[in-house]
């Protein structure tokens, strides 16, 4: 391998180079392929703040070769707690202690997004059988009959056995591929911010929980990254847009405003919030197919999902170990093994984006409705509340065998 140049004589060409690519290339890399990860940004990088990890996510790192590493830098959470944001009511908490993390596996932590890119950019480095080449847009893919080949926004092509598009929302191999127009406007926006934990009051810091507050048309959600020292805050607002926007500074006032109908409690939190930036939240509706010939798309690039779920960084870990698990039989048939991959996805990816989508109307009612939601909540055992997540978080070879959600509204 030491003889060859840059991207000659590879198996892989995986076009991304965010959580999902970079899961995707050391998944391949495992299965003995040697890999080009093609990343559009001048450098490797992640931007956001705070990102969950269920237990099923942690099971797909572990198969990667960092799980270990990110438990290290995660914050374990003991409870994901709801609160009715009007009235500041503690509904009910889903324990994440022993009983949870016996029955699932894994713990259910909280880390910054740069530390999870960060364990696996370094894994990816340490890799022989991987290379990774910034600074560097895609334009399309060509298959062939033995070959597909990735068009440079610069006029180069790189030719391996297989493509993986992990591109994102707006993939420029999903465009080729699938062919869907723009990402579906959800009609809410989301604000986020890090606040210093030490800004934080004592009382208020809840330091191994997920805390939502719910209310009329809007919801607050807050828990502590990078080892506790900041507390990630996001506030949701039904607000009706309908142009995607991505990371444009917003003022505390505005914040404030669409935040009002919260009560003293989560506005004791977001009044800490400084530099306020605004996302409108874009999904897609489910495809059944994601895959062309030697040429397929992983994560978000082939299921985006709302956030609302906690699933979108795990969706990718899984799709990365599946694809991993099934080139390491040979690459005698590569586009039956990328259908096949397709098939053992797409049914429990697309419930998730459902999932996803649906648990608006967990967030967001009003009156008698959220009334109504917070007995129906509060009447749950700590078994009963695992037992709606069993099927997301308790995943294991994470392929349609794992898919049987709950179909009253509680699995959300």
């Amino acid at each position: 391998m030491s003889a060859q140049g840059p991207g000659e004589g590879l198996d892989a060409v995986v076009v991304g180079g965010g959580i999902g690519g970079l899961a995707a290339a050391l998944a391949v890399a495992r299965a003995g392929m040697r890999v080009l990860v093609l990343e559009r940004a001048e450098r490797f990088a992640e931007i956001g703040a705070g990102i969950q990890i269920a237990p099923n996510g942690l099971h797909a790192l572990d198969r990667l070769g960092v799980g270990d590493e990110v438990r290290s830098l995660a914050v374990h959470m003991s409870e994901l707690r709801f609160m009715d944001g009007v009235t500041g009511e503690h509904v009910t908490s889903v324990p994440l202690t022993e009983g949870y993390r016996r029955r699932f596996g894994n713990p259910y932590v909280v880390v910054h997004r740069a530390e999870l890119h960060a364990a696996l950019l370094a894994a990816c480095r340490s890799d022989p059988a991987v290379e990774l080449r910034s600074g560097c847009a895609v334009a399309g893919y060509e298959n062939g009959p033995a070959t597909a080949t990735v068009r440079t926004a610069a006029g180069e092509r790189l030719t391996a056995r297989i493509v993986i598009g992990a591109d994102g929302l707006h993939s420029a191999i999903r465009r080729q591929l699938v062919g869907d127009g723009e990402p579906r406007v959800s009609g809410i926006t989301v604000y986020r911010a890090v606040v210093p934990m030490e800004r934080v009051p004592e009382a208020e810091r809840l330091l191994t929980a997920v805390t939502w507050w719910a209310g009329p048309g809007c919801h607050f959600v807050h828990y502590p990254i990078a080892g506790g020292k900041y507390l990630n805050m996001a506030a949701s607002s039904a607000d009706g847009a309908t142009e995607a926007l991505a990371g444009v500074p917003a003022t505390q006032a505005l914040v404030e405003r669409e935040m009002k109908a919260l009560g003293e409690g989560a506005q004791r939190l977001m009044a800490l919030g400084e530099d306020w930036r605004s996302w409108v939240l874009v999904d897609r509706p489910p495809v059944p197919g994601w895959t062309d010939g030697r040429t397929t798309l992983l994560g978000d690039a082939a299921h985006p999902m709302l956030h609302y779920a906690a699933q979108g960084a795990c969706q990718s870990l899984e799709d990365a170990v599946v694809l991993g698990d099934l080139l390491e039989r040979g690459d005698a048939e590569l586009p039956a093994l990328l259908a096949e991959y397709n098939a053992r996805r797409r049914r429990r990816t697309a419930e998730i984006q459902d999932v996803s989508r649906l648990s608006i109307g967990l967030w967001h009612p009003s009156d008698e409705a959220a009334k109504e939601r917070n007995r129906a909540l509060a009447a749950l055992s700590p078994e009963q509340l695992h037992g709606h997540l069993a099927w997301m978080h308790g995943a294991r070879d994470f392929t349609d065998t794992d898919t049987a959600p709950v179909r009253d509204g509680a699995s959300t």
